[in-house]
């Protein structure tokens, strides 16, 4: 006997990104090819190679908007400040209140993912305990540096009762994360899961993939171009942070309570390649990203040719044209049978945890105002990628067009992959 899977809906988004903060403002900036990538001094004072990258402007007024002065004491991480922005701006747009004296809310629960969180307080810890000074660590810096900060701080404020976890799977994150809180509702666990993740930014976050020599140094003295996705001229990817939330809730709870819907969540696939292959660290195994698509598919129980937009993952590095020919391998399809394929990471960077979350947002509003966004510094696309698609495939405008089926994947750090398929509702 086959156990009643409940349709889950997505009826609140809130984003932090580097173009944009808010959900109209967001909407705006894809639309316009808005790019969030501006030139960051402190980092060509540390000698980056890579003195470029994307960080969402937020003020102190704006932050006063969202947390209280007491909140916000000490208060040093971005990536939970932005996660908290996103999740409360996703909870609200949902139609819920945010009430500190509410009673606990045990159908509701929370998977908000992050990869490094509170690396300033770190260092701020390890100098004042090297000087004897663990007195004046002050009191949050535990949920400031644990893994778990951002639900923590997250979960409180919302007064969520049901499962509040944090994932963390390098760029997978945020995908992963709406599918686990995907799965709880279908089963039946939760009426309704925020879920999103974020991403801290700064020197310390950066300067690893700086000294990896995965960031490109072409462009300190032309930001807005340096981020270039299925170009011919792409020379690495260009760093970014922020958060992306969504909140899930079963199409059952929706109607009840009449919640705008902006879309339906068919269903998804994780896996990992297992560095086997010719997957590594940092390089798929192309076997496994073919699968994980093509699971995602089945288990949205619909069909490849059904879908007619995909948000890539697209990272403006050397594994672009084999993304690309793994989808061509994954869906049976290439050359004009294609579907429209894009990036945001043209316009924002690659918000490494928070990418997923932000790029599903921006998926999600494509399907619910029926548009494809740009993939801008895109002139000269690279011509492997042009043996297997077809350029109008590739829009560098942003057109209107029929959308019914968007699949959005992420590939990560560790040879991890995750593909979710949402539809029109």
């Amino acid at each position: 006997m086959k156990t009643k899977k409940n349709r889950v809906v997505i009826t609140g988004m809130g984003v932090v990104a580097p173009n944009a903060i808010g959900l109209e403002n967001f909407l705006s900036a894809i639309q316009q090819g808005t790019s969030g990538i501006r030139f960051q001094q402190n980092l060509a004072d540390l000698n980056f190679s890579c003195c470029i990258g994307g960080i969402p402007q937020v003020s102190e007024a704006l932050k006063s908007d969202y947390l209280t002065p007491l909140q916000l004491r000490g208060f040093n991480s971005s990536g939970i400040l932005y996660g908290c922005m996103a999740g409360m701006d996703a909870w609200k747009d949902a139609g819920f209140p945010i009430d500190e004296n509410s009673r606990t809310d045990y159908d509701s629960g929370m998977v908000f993912g992050t990869g490094t969180s509170g690396i300033d307080k770190f260092r701020e810890a390890v100098y004042k305990l090297d000087e004897g000074k663990v007195k004046r660590l002050g009191s949050t810096a535990v949920v400031q540096t644990m893994a778990s900060g951002i639900s923590a701080y997250l979960g409180g404020i919302l007064g969520l009762g049901n499962q509040v976890t944090t994932n963390s799977s390098a760029c997978t994150t945020g995908t992963e994360a709406l599918l686990m809180g995907f799965e709880r509702i279908q089963s039946g666990k939760a009426k309704k899961m925020l879920v999103g993740a974020c991403s801290d930014h700064g020197p310390y976050i950066w300067g690893g993939f700086d000294a990896m020599r995965v960031m490109t140094y072409k462009h300190n003295n032309s930001p807005e171009k340096g981020s270039r996705p299925m170009s011919a001229s792409a020379s690495g990817f260009v760093p970014g942070s922020g958060a992306g939330a969504l909140v899930l809730e079963s199409l059952e709870s929706a109607l009840e309570r009449e919640a705008n819907i902006y879309a339906e969540v068919l269903g998804g696939g994780i896996n990992s390649g297992g560095q086997r292959g010719g997957g590594t660290m940092t390089a798929p195994n192309s076997e496994a990203v073919q699968k994980c698509i093509a699971n995602a598919i089945k288990e949205a129980n619909t069909t490849a040719e059904k879908i007619d937009a995909i948000n890539g993952h697209l990272t403006a590095t050397s594994k672009d044209p084999v993304e690309i020919e793994n989808w061509t391998q994954a869906l049976d399809r290439k050359g004009k049978d294609f579907p429209y394929i894009n990036s945001l990471k043209s316009m924002v960077g690659h918000c490494l945890a928070a990418a997923g979350a932000i790029e599903s947002v921006a998926t999600v509003l494509q399907l619910k105002h029926q548009f494809v966004f740009p993939n801008t510094n895109c002139e000269d696309l690279h011509p492997e990628i042009l043996k297997r698609i077809d350029s109008s495939k590739i829009p560098t405008k942003a057109m209107k067009t029929e959308l019914n089926i968007i699949a959005k994947a992420s590939f990560g750090f560790g040879d991890v992959n995750g593909c979710v398929i949402f539809k029109r509702y």
